[in-house]
């Protein structure tokens, strides 16, 4: 759920699943493997992009890989500040102050809308819907006007899906633009809020992870029966760690606790609510199981097995200078002390940096080789199974 910079993992699992696909040969070491795609934050950047890139076939999964690793904070936001910005709280708060006024937000994302309208090619997701390569790409956004979340979704004319409204969250059938895209992972505080219009009438959106009680939705009501889930929970909060030496929090921490909090990783207990459901539904007399409105849904979910915000601690350094020296000048990143570790959760959102790029894509493929044979297993290259989709929140 969410992630900025974190949404690297992502790209890493899916290019070992290239890999893997690669090594069965026949259509599997060529097609694209998946007919929808969802995604919230930044994941609606991976989705997009795949989706773009779907004519491609397998070959877009590690272009993807290849677009994180050529990925520099520069092309995301800008920030700027005075080298001496970092001599007090008072130098470092007048900047944000400053960034706010220009910008409503603490950091400019104009670097990463040139970034997408570069490397997102919506021609090429018009055209694979036309091809029938792939069936939809939904993003999912929070709107500050009216507390919902709104999944928009861009799919052929001929859909039989209509979109719906249920309590909290609604759909939207449009064009996915690259507005979508920006306000999808517009990170609270952080990023500017994006207006886009619904029903009529502008509305401000923020990023889809804010409060997102049921990521696996979409891609359910699609009819979707199996769906592989690529989110950046972890199984740890390492900026808790020091937090029982009864020192006060700093800056770090707090903002640290504040952005898990906006993005609570709520994907997981959804996938294990599809699960018992499912798993209930299997457990029925097949008269009764084919009476009822619902079907099972076969889940596998990869999410990483270390901690991004220890990975992340040991990467800091590699924040953007004038980043860097806002964020000390805040007292919200210690460099010289253990402090620096209860501060790594939020620099590891602004991370976009080769050092911390590499390593968690790194892990996202030893994570997904450690689920190699469940990974095969459930994507089958037979393409009358079941459905697969992608939601990469």
């Amino acid at each position: 759920m969410g992630g900025g910079a974190r949404t690297a993992y992502q790209a890493g699992v899916l290019k070992a699943v290239a890999a893997m696909l690669a090594r069965q040969g026949g259509h599997a070491a060529q097609g694209f493997p998946f007919r929808w795609l969802f995604g919230t934050s930044a994941g609606a950047l991976n989705a997009a992009y795949l989706a773009g890139r779907s004519g491609d076939g397998l070959q877009a999964l590690p272009s993807l890989a290849a677009f994180w690793s050529g990925l520099r904070s520069a092309q995301v936001y800008r920030l700027d500040a005075p080298p001496w910005v970092r001599a007090n709280r008072l130098l470092a708060g007048w900047t944000l102050a400053r960034q706010v006024r220009r910008h409503r937000a603490l950091l400019d994302t104009l670097p990463l809308v040139d970034t997408l309208h570069r490397h997102i090619d919506l021609p090429g997701l018009e055209k694979a819907l036309h091809n029938r390569q792939i069936d939809t790409l939904g993003v999912t956004a929070s709107s500050y006007t009216t507390g919902e979340h709104w999944t928009f979704c861009q799919t052929r004319d001929d859909s039989a899906v209509l979109p719906w409204h249920r309590p909290g969250r609604r759909a939207s059938f449009q064009p996915v633009t690259i507005e979508h895209l920006m306000a999808s992972s517009a990170i609270p505080f952080l990023f500017p809020a994006v207006p886009l219009w619904v029903e009529g009438r502008k509305a401000y959106f923020g990023d889809g992870s804010m409060r997102q009680l049921t990521p696996l939705s979409p891609a359910i009501h699609f009819g979707a029966r199996r769906i592989l889930v690529i989110g950046v929970g972890q199984p740890q909060r390492s900026g808790l760690v020091g937090s029982d030496k009864g020192e006060e929090p700093g800056a770090g921490t707090i903002a640290g606790h504040a952005m898990a909090s906006v993005f609570h990783d709520t994907l997981q207990s959804d996938v294990e609510q599809v699960q018992r459901v499912s798993q209930t539904l299997a457990s029925l007399p097949p008269e009764l199981a084919a009476a009822l409105p619902y079907r099972p849904v076969d889940v596998l979910a990869i999410q990483p097995t270390l901690s991004l915000d220890e990975l992340a601690r040991k990467h800091i350094r590699a924040l953007p200078r004038t980043t860097r020296h806002t964020l000390i000048g805040l007292g919200a990143v210690d460099t010289q002390h253990s402090g620096t570790g209860s501060a790594a959760a939020l620099a590891s959102y602004l991370l976009f940096e080769p050092d911390f790029v590499h390593a968690l894509m790194a892990l996202g493929e030893a994570d997904a080789w450690r689920q190699h044979k469940e990974l095969i297993g459930f994507l089958k290259t037979d393409q009358t199974a079941a459905n697969s989709v992608v939601p990469v929140p």
